[in-house]
């Protein structure tokens, strides 16, 4: 007995549906976001630059990068359609420098960190 094969189609922000293949269940969320940011449409204006900056979403939950398809529990089952859409979030990672607020940020808050308007 093979290994299970999974349809997927990857929905981005605008509703275009992009890397629709199949899949094996052993592959890692990790190299499906890889081809996720190889295949993203060029015409984009948001548009990821590696895969930290992606997030799948499939029934409610954030894939874990080192997790198989198997380990996150994505399978057909009796699916009408045959295939799975997840969505895809594009979250540019934050850099290492925090941002420092500004006085009048600052100034907004009082001592329990509350913003007065």
């Amino acid at each position: 007995m093979g290994e299970e094969l999974i349809e997927l189609k990857f929905r981005i922000y605008d509703g275009t549906d992009i890397a629709h293949s199949t899949y094996a269940s052993s592959m890692t969320v990790a190299n499906l976001k890889l081809k996720i940011v190889a295949e993203w449409p060029r015409d984009k204006t948001i548009a990821p630059k590696s895969i930290k900056d992606l997030k799948l979403i499939h029934g409610g939950r954030v894939l874990e990068n080192n997790k198989t398809l198997a380990d996150s529990k994505i399978t057909i089952g009796d699916l009408p359609v045959g295939f799975i859409i997840m969505h895809v979030v594009v979250q540019p990672a934050k850099g290492k420098n925090k941002t420092e607020k500004s006085k009048e940020d600052m100034q907004k808050l009082n001592s329990c960190g509350c913003v007065i308007l």
